[in-house]
């Protein structure tokens, strides 16, 4: 019997059990963490993440919300102690609130945490929802406060609504990271105001250096902004310190002493994180993708939909363990450099 069989009996066995078999790379890592995406649609077209006439998924291609839920469940099965619903936009997709409140069910039962990554345009009539449902945190994309900034910058004058989210969130007991895609000559002179605005509102901030994923209308290189170029100005301005903790992803985090805050780096490109890698990431037609920079992937649609689903999951994800790469291998180096991979980060799920 080969090793992926010979795992996923194993598996199989221990259904039920009280300790999961859990899912571990090649590399010794565990695998703790699912960022599941319910959808590539979104309502903004932010330049670096798509182009303005983005074709999107049919929808009969896109896993049902009971699929999505049964999904989830295998891997809260394998050890998967967090999931972070993303898309797309989440939120814009009908019906969402049944998903986060099937899956808030297992909290307590091999679920720690739930949360979500949003733009927070639909988040004011879903913010008391996501709570009750059993959410605590989420996670929104946030680039400028600058109106006409915003507008050019997502294709859409949708800047209050966003500033309505966020403050939604908060009075619904949800704690709020906001997340800024660092762009050159686009928003860097204005970082320091948005992390300050932030940090006054108790909400942390992540940079996060931009990706070569998709076919956009700029050259990425053009975007492409050095996190160690935007600390070296913040500390022009404020004193950082750098902190010990590891959450298993990409940031690396400081404090900032004038502001209170806390304040994360995410540098795909200047300083690799691979080594700490805990999670995987599944799109909304389910496709894994064991590594956000690489081009391996395993159908998980076509083992939900299988004779025997239980059982091909199984197998599945004891194969995105053989796979999944050490590292990833984003390159921003050259002029007019093509995207490493095809594929846009709505369609992966960032």
């Amino acid at each position: 019997m080969s090793e992926v069989s010979t795992r996923t009996r194993d598996v199989l066995n221990t259904a039920g059990e009280s300790a999961p078999v859990p899912l571990i790379d090649t590399f010794g890592r565990a695998i703790t963490y699912l960022r599941l995406s319910v959808t590539d649609r979104c309502d903004l077209r932010c330049t670096y993440c798509m182009p303005e006439r983005m074709t999107f998924l049919p929808k009969r291609e896109v896993l049902s919300l009971e699929e999505l839920f049964n999904l989830a469940t295998g891997f809260i099965e394998r050890g998967v102690t967090k999931i972070r619903i993303t898309g797309g936009e989440p939120l814009v997709r009908r019906d969402i609130i049944g998903l986060f409140e099937a899956l808030g069910e297992r909290l307590g039962r091999g679920l720690e945490e739930l949360t979500l990554t949003t733009n927070a345009t639909q988040l004011a009539v879903h913010a008391d929802a996501l709570f009750k449902a059993g959410v605590r945190r989420v996670n929104i994309s946030l680039d400028t406060l600058d109106r006409t900034r915003f507008a050019e910058l997502t294709r859409r004058d949708a800047l209050p609504q966003v500033l309505d989210g966020i403050a939604a969130a908060q009075e619904a007991g949800l704690r709020v990271k906001l997340n800024a895609v660092a762009l050159k000559g686009v928003n860097e002179h204005e970082l320091p105001d948005l992390i300050a605005w932030a940090h006054g509102r108790g909400c942390d901030v992540t940079l996060i250096e931009v990706m070569p994923l998709g076919d956009v209308e700029e050259d990425r290189l053009d975007q492409y902004l050095p996190l160690s170029a935007v600390r070296a100005r913040l500390e022009q301005r404020w004193t950082l310190r750098n902190t010990t903790e590891q959450t298993g992803g990409p940031a690396r985090y400081v404090d900032v002493a004038d502001t209170g805050g806390r304040l994360g780096l995410i540098t795909p490109h200047t300083n690799n994180f691979c080594d700490g890698c805990n999670r995987l990431r599944v799109t909304a037609t389910g496709q894994l993708y064991p590594c956000l920079g690489g081009g391996e992937r395993v159908d998980l649609r076509a083992a939900l939909r299988g004779d025997d689903p239980q059982l091909e999951l199984a197998a599945a994800l004891d194969k995105t363990m053989l796979i999944k790469p050490e590292r990833h291998n984003f390159r921003m180096d050259e002029r007019g450099l093509a995207p490493h991979l095809p594929r846009h980060m709505s369609m992966t799920g960032g």
